[in-house]
């Protein structure tokens, strides 16, 4: 006599299909580049302005600087680290650059080559601090970023070096088939980090650390050396907008990279990047990034008063973040 099969227990062990809304969350790349897509479509509907070759420009320009911090702070935030010293260290490399060509003399590569050398110094510095002595990366910076934007206005005094040599401004300035230069900059970089984070041992390693450091130490992974390669890598990013905005104003400002603290810690979350670590990508805060840089540009086309990006700034860190710890309970209950 032939059994027939036991639907019973098929139907008992068969898992329930996810909602929409689980699957959305569970993939924020997914989720943020949708958001980026609507925003940018509600924002050529709002604005006759907004399309335009040379708005676009503007925008794809903006996102370059912040870009390049963004996608050093989600990799720092994949490890489960914070730095906010990034901004000043690209100020700071910025400034010290400026002083290297009109102060020192110096050939514009050197200069640069040497500012970005002292960027990534910097970014190992505070590496070092956090392994070696133990200290939380997010109070350790907040020391650090002090200390280097003191440094900016000791040696400005708080005025611009003039001077900037013209062979270099074409970095900041510059175009190629109508696409800005820094934003072609910062498209390669984020290649290299995609590469580094999904591709090879490295990244592997980041997100063990992110997910659980005692547990990847037990793994024979050495996570203190991690940390610092992506440290140092983080203040070299850094180094590298400050350089470029350089390059796009013809000065060294000591404003530079004041900018440069929320937006990406905010793109980040935005992006689907953990503020505990070991979840994320830096293509995600890249769409993060684009995100606000539409929504303050969208200010600026109505005439709103520059003042109130700092106020959207902070708002949308408040949200991203909020946003990602009420995902993170659904998901846990969820799984329960």
């Amino acid at each position: 006599m032939t059994r027939r099969p036991d639907m019973t227990s098929d139907t008992q062990t068969a898992q329930p299909r996810p909602s929409a809304l689980t699957i959305l969350i569970r993939n924020p790349l997914a989720g943020v580049f949708v958001a980026l897509v609507a925003i940018f479509a509600i924002s050529a509907l709002i604005s006759p302005y907004f399309l335009t070759g040379y708005n676009m420009s503007v925008i794809a320009r903006g996102l370059a600087f912040v870009g390049l911090v963004t996608i050093a702070q989600s990799s720092l935030m994949i490890l489960g680290e914070l730095d906010l010293s990034l901004g000043t260290i690209g100020g700071l490399c910025g400034v010290i650059c400026g002083m290297l060509m009109v102060q020192a003399g110096l050939p514009a590569g050197v200069a640069l080559i040497l500012a970005l050398l002292m960027g990534t110094a910097l970014g190992f510095v505070n590496g070092f601090l956090v392994t070696r002595l133990g200290l939380h990366s997010l109070v350790l910076t907040i020391g650090t970023a002090g200390i280097y934007g003191g440094a900016i206005l000791v040696l400005t005094k708080g005025v611009a070096i003039t001077g900037i040599p013209e062979s270099i401004q074409f970095l900041g300035r510059g175009d190629v088939l109508g696409v800005p230069v820094p934003f072609m900059i910062m498209i390669a970089v984020l290649a290299i980090a995609l590469f580094l984070t999904l591709k090879t041992p490295m990244g592997r390693y980041m997100y063990a650390i992110g997910n659980n450091a005692a547990a990847a130490r037990m793994l024979g992974i050495r996570v203190d050396r991690i940390r610092l390669l992506v440290f140092s890598f983080a203040g070299m990013l850094s180094a590298l907008a400050g350089l470029l905005m350089v390059a796009r104003l013809g000065t060294a400002q000591p404003s530079i990279g004041q900018a440069w603290v929320l937006a990406p810690i905010a793109a980040s979350v935005i992006g689907g990047v953990a503020t505990t670590g070991g979840v994320g990508s830096p293509l995600g805060a890249i769409f993060g990034a684009g995100i606000i840089a539409i929504i303050e540009n969208i200010i600026v086309l109505f005439g709103v008063s520059p003042y109130w990006q700092g106020v959207v700034s902070g708002a949308i860190v408040v949200l991203a973040i909020s946003f990602d710890a009420l995902s993170r309970r659904y998901l846990r209950r969820e799984g329960a």
